[in-house]
């Protein structure tokens, strides 16, 4: 790890993409009992894009990831399911056009020695947490492609660089072995690896994203080499409701090794940057040689599912405020829906970062 040259201009910062992110089109997304259009959707990557082309910050295509860096975070029976999914959906009678499971492994029937069904019904509801993770045609492409993308940033920041990673779909909600919350691929996680072979000997993870990171936070629960911090909006009546509150810190050999920081409903600015002032303290007591930065602009006060209010002010202020704690970073993209504004966000966040 050459930790040398960690503060750079945004001039000289990278961004990275794959076109075959765009491939993943999902449809079906379950709110409050109805159906409706998924959020997650291509335009998100479009308008992320165009957020950098207005900073001059080209967009590199990535290579796609080689498979043992997906099975340094996931299990290989997992990445099987998510690969061979579709194709085993398709061959049901009467199928629909997504793989969403109508049952899932709940916490009562793993403790009581549940197992792995052999049929494709069974195993989406084994495989994933919830169904805002519809499988659909290019589903794993752009997981895939994201996952590269992940591993291009951490490159960079393993080499001393901060760079941002333009993922889609995103990837802190997705265990070692499940989905969820649009998520497949853990592209924090799997830059996390690949920064400690790289030669980190401890990385901590920032998300502030809008919702708990509990898929970065699982698979890390016990690796003391990993400090994992999460700002976020109360579960106690937000997705994903059963994780993220403060007295999650770790467990086996790394008991502290988790920092969950809640906020309740409708904070703003100055709650929500405090609350990353305390990650970064975090990180720093941690003695963290490289980091990976979990950006979601689900905060924002314009969010369509909203229960946090950060302005854009706020985003830049974030990003001069992870910026100035001097690590190499690889910044992933994770959540934020409203198109309408999430170039601006990058916009403020990038340019906070450069300025600090």
């Amino acid at each position: 790890m050459d930790k040398t040259a960690s503060a750079v201009s945004l001039t000289a910062m990278r961004a990275f993409s794959h076109p075959d992110q765009m491939r993943h089109v999902p449809q079906f997304f379950l709110q409050r009992g109805l159906i409706r259009p998924n959020f997650e959707v291509p335009e998100r990557a479009t308008a992320l894009l165009a957020g950098l082309q207005r900073l001059g910050i080209p967009a590199e295509t990535a290579a796609l990831p080689d498979r043992a860096a997906l099975e340094a975070v996931h299990a290989p029976d997992y990445l099987e399911f998510l690969e061979g999914a579709l194709r085993a959906w398709q061959a049901l009678p009467n199928p629909g056009p997504e793989v969403v499971s109508n049952a899932h492994a709940t916490a009562d029937a793993i403790a009581n020695g549940a197992r792995r069904p052999a049929g494709i019904i069974g195993q989406s509801g084994w495989y994933t947490a919830d169904t805002a993770c519809p499988i659909g045609v290019g589903t794993w492409e752009a997981s895939f492609a994201a996952a590269g993308v992940a591993l291009a940033a951490a490159a960079e920041a393993a080499a001393g660089r901060s760079a941002y990673a333009l993922c889609r779909p995103p990837g802190h909600h997705a265990y070692a072995a499940r989905a969820g919350g649009h998520c497949y691929l853990n592209n924090a996680a799997i830059a996390v690896a690949a920064l400690r072979r790289a030669g980190a000997k401890r990385v901590a993870t920032l998300d502030i994203d809008s919702h708990h990171g509990n898929g970065t936070q699982g698979i890390f629960w016990e690796d003391a080499s990993v400090l994992t911090v999460s700002v976020h909006g109360d579960p106690a009546n937000y997705y994903p409701f059963f994780t993220g509150y403060a007295e999650e810190s770790g467990g086996g050999a790394a008991p502290g090794g988790n920092l969950n920081l809640p906020m309740p409903a409708g904070t703003g600015d100055a709650a929500w940057l405090a609350a990353i002032d305390a990650g970064i303290a975090a990180a720093r007591g941690f003695g963290a040689d490289a980091l990976v930065v979990s950006l979601g602009f689900d905060a924002s006060e314009h969010e369509p599912l909203g229960l946090l209010k950060v302005t854009e002010d706020g985003f830049a202020r974030a990003g001069a405020a992870i910026a100035a704690f001097g690590l190499p970073a690889a910044i992933i993209q994770e959540g934020g829906y409203n198109v309408e504004i999430m170039g601006r966000l990058l916009e403020r966040f990038l340019t906070g970062w450069g300025d600090a």
